[in-house]
């Protein structure tokens, strides 16, 4: 693959999709055509962009060096793969398929190995940084795959990464996310359980987190989420219904590999009471309302 702009497709335009395929575009230099399964987003995207979109995965694949997808779940992206209509029916031999989606090392390895009979190479590439990440082109891309096709595929990724790493044979991409996911888990609720006990005991809540963010105790979660959390506000980022997902991936994935994961199963569980409460759609950081509201 020669070095600088590309023919790419981008399937899936989604909160993170959208903008993802925007810097391929405008920053990256790279000619991007898309595909989404509703097709007034596509035309959305490439009236703001320009380019091109299609009417099928096959079509937004076809003549492509790299493919890119960033879709809901295993099903779908099987759908946008698979079939006759599918992106691996209309990718070139030797051209990269790079799997976004936070889905499960099965489905990786699954993919991997189809595209391997069909002599493509598959990534599979899930992101961590959120809607904002994806905005600003600063996320994080944990991979895996064969090295020869990440060493391709890395330098166009870098349109909207700020940070990419191979981790290891396919599937591994996958496992690494959850692992991000297991720590956010138990990171977030720590927080919110900090946050209502200092409430509870009568403290100054902001003041607290002011004095041990300077030590131990800090993390991103607390950097960013303790002001909201404290204002009741949970529109900001990553929502409930995602995190579910992810968390039913890893507690799957343990039941196969034996890792005991007590904190993120119970967290898990937490999750499902703010979900009944209303708050399908509120970010992760809503388990502080789950504690106040009791």
């Amino acid at each position: 693959m020669t070095t600088g702009p590309h023919k790419v497709g981008f399937l899936g335009l989604g909160v993170m999709g959208y903008p993802m395929a925007g810097h391929l575009k405008a920053r990256g230099g790279h000619s991007v055509t898309v595909y989404n399964r509703t097709g007034a987003k596509a035309d959305a995207w490439v009236r703001q962009f320009g380019d091109s979109k299609a009417a099928t995965p096959k079509e937004a694949a076809a003549g492509q060096e790299i493919v890119f997808a960033c879709v809901g779940n295993d099903e779908d992206l099987r759908a946008v793969t698979l079939g006759p209509a599918g992106a691996f029916a209309g990718m070139s031999p030797g051209s990269i398929f790079v799997d976004h989606t936070t889905a499960s090392a099965t489905v990786a390895r699954e993919l991997d190995a189809k595209a391997r009979e069909l002599g493509l190479h598959f990534i599979d590439a899930p992101v961590s940084g959120g809607q904002a990440g994806a905005e600003n082109g600063v996320l994080t891309v944990m991979c895996g795959g064969a090295p020869e096709a990440y060493a391709k595929a890395e330098p166009v990724i870098a349109s909207f990464a700020r940070a990419c790493r191979l981790m290891g044979p396919s599937g591994s991409g996958q496992l690494t996310k959850m692992v991000n996911q297991i720590c956010i888990a138990g990171l977030v609720e720590a927080l919110a359980e900090g946050l209502h006990f200092a409430r509870k005991a009568g403290l100054d809540a902001e003041a607290v987190v002011d004095v041990i963010s300077k030590g131990a105790a800090q993390s991103w979660q607390m950097e960013n989420r303790y002001k909201t959390m404290l204002a009741d506000k949970f529109d900001f980022g990553f929502a409930v219904d995602w995190m579910r997902k992810d968390l039913s991936i890893c507690l799957a994935e343990a039941r196969q590999n034996g890792a005991h994961l007590p904190v993120t199963a119970l967290v898990d569980q937490f999750y499902s009471e703010v979900q009944k409460m209303g708050g399908r759609r509120w970010d992760t950081s809503s388990l502080f309302a789950r504690l106040e509201k009791r």
